[in-house]
């Protein structure tokens, strides 16, 4: 009877095997922001990954197999060896999650992250403000609906305000050039701040112009030295934006300050921190130029006024060889014009996160005295090495200076994000419009046919993870099945041979007398 019944029989079992084998929901699901690695050509190089379509298992940075695995960290817990340990596996993906407070991550930690150089293998970097409790070892999550990043020929890399203080005294003046370059550079373009790099440059820059613009209001304080403020884009994009501002000036006009009497260029550069100045020349200044008068002069202004600080100049030729130039003087120095940087740091390769108003207030001030004394040649007039010019109403503004590296800090500007419409260049010409003259604004673009620099999309995302049963978790699953669908089957085919089994185990014992 069942065998005639089989098709009958077999009817009821798929709906119980279809709920069975049916894909089980996901437990969880989340979804949250994404920031992504740098992703930009410098030059025809490829900087960062193209990669970024994901559905991989998420395993923690201690596993022993990562190959195309999401590799999820802590900030807490990252570390340079960790992350060439996922890039030597070929890792999918690496997803870094932030905390809400970045200021409790001790600050080795980010500046190792900072430092970290963009990738060239296929192994994407992610940065979410999301937390661990989301992720479970009993778990693998899937990443996907992440668009592929594609390039951007049509975006303005920089944009560059200018500003002048004219000189009295002559047609041929000499020009003294102040510069700081105002974006920012990090690990991801959504998070990089640049409070020190270089919003200390900048709101140094506003200060001095600050400063000058009063002493050039007056005929008595009124100088013989034309001060050109420069405010440059594209920093650590090896200076585009000075290049080509250097190009349209020297090699495309005929009126500009930069081809007449240049005394020398000042670069100002991570100057919001430590007690050390250093002064980064790529040609040591010769003896009797306005650059040996600016170094001398700073010697004395730190010495007398200033002997907790320490001060020495830094000697690095400009190796052409090299893909990208360590300071923003070289710039300059390849153009043939005398310029040096000053920063508080002994190399470029090293970072410092954080700015201490205080000694920023204080580094401005010596700078503003030392140029005060090349300018007015106060140390040929006998003037004292402690004599100090910027007092009472003319001091230094330390709450101005907090100011404007808040205001910095408030958003990422990296090269990436600044576009045409950015609050950023506005305000920062707004600024430079309230105590210079002749302020411009200029405007840098990618070249279609032969780009020094490409930018890509999709610098944030949203990314979907969800939580699901591991894959043995199928694989065991499908093998219940099948084994239960086979005994049935036997069960069935052979259902005399087990109905006779059954009835002689069950029949009860006939007794006997």
């Amino acid at each position: 009877m069942f065998k005639s019944s089989f098709p009958l029989t077999f009817i009821v079992f798929i709906p119980a095997v279809l709920i069975l084998v049916s894909p089980l929901p996901a437990e969880a699901a989340h979804e949250f922001t994404v920031y992504r690695m740098q992703q930009y050509d410098l030059q025809g190089q490829p900087y960062g990954t193209r990669n970024a379509i994901l559905n991989t298992e998420a395993r923690t940075v201690e596993a022993e197999v990562l190959s195309r695995r999401c590799v999820i960290m802590r900030l807490a817990d990252f570390s340079y060896d960790k992350y060439q340990k996922a890039l030597r596996q070929s890792a999918g993906a690496v997803v870094i999650t932030l905390p809400k407070n970045m200021s409790a991550v001790p600050q080795d930690i980010v500046q190792v992250l900072m430092q970290t150089p963009p990738s060239h293998k296929e192994v994407c970097l992610f940065f979410p403000h999301k937390s661990m409790t989301v992720f479970s070892d009993a778990y693998r999550i899937i990443f996907n609906h992440i668009r592929t990043a594609c390039p951007r020929f049509n975006t303005f890399l920089s944009f560059l305000d200018q500003g002048r203080l004219a000189g009295v005294g002559g047609e041929d003046l000499p020009t003294i050039v102040v510069v700081a370059h105002y974006d920012s550079f990090g690990v991801a373009p959504w998070l990089s701040y640049g409070a020190d790099s270089n919003g200390s440059g900048v709101s140094m820059l506003l200060e001095l112009a600050r400063l000058f613009s009063k002493l050039y209001t007056y005929k008595r304080t009124h100088a013989g030295y034309n001060l050109l403020f420069f405010v440059s884009g594209g920093g650590k994009f090896n200076y585009q934006g000075t290049k080509r501002w250097l190009e349209e000036n020297l090699d495309h006009t005929d009126s500009s300050l930069l081809q007449d009497n240049v005394a020398f260029v000042l670069c100002l550069d991570t100057l919001g921190n430590g007690d050390t100045l250093h002064l980064h020349v790529s040609k040591p200044p010769k003896e009797g130029t306005p650059q040996y008068a600016l170094l001398k002069e700073l010697e004395m202004v730190v010495s007398s006024q200033y002997p907790e600080v320490k001060f020495s100049m830094v000697h690095k030729k400009i190796n052409l060889a090299d893909d990208m130039l360590a300071w923003e003087h070289e710039r300059f120095g390849i153009r043939r014009l005398p310029a040096f940087t000053l920063s508080h740091l002994p190399s470029h390769r090293l970072a410092q996160p954080h700015v201490d108003v205080k000694k920023l207030s204080r580094n401005t001030k010596v700078i503003a005295e030392a140029l005060a004394r090349v300018i007015y040649n106060l140390t040929e007039k006998g003037a004292p090495g402690d004599l100090q010019i910027f007092t009472e109403q003319m001091q230094v503004q330390e709450e101005q200076l907090s100011a404007v590296v808040d205001w910095l800090t408030a958003q990422p500007r990296a090269a990436q994000l600044v576009d045409k419409d950015s609050s950023v260049v506005s305000t920062l010409e707004y600024h430079l419009g309230r105590y210079l003259k002749d302020v411009k604004r200029h405007y840098v673009k990618a070249d279609k046919r032969d780009p020094e620099f490409v930018f890509y999309d999709q610098l944030k995302q949203t990314m979907n993870a969800y939580r699901v049963k591991p894959a043995i978790f199928d694989l065991l699953l499908a093998v219940c099945i099948a084994a239960y669908l086979g005994m049935m089957y036997l069960a069935i085919q052979n259902f005399g041979v087990l109905y006779n089994v059954v009835r002689r185990i069950t029949q009860p014992k006939a007794k006997t007398h």
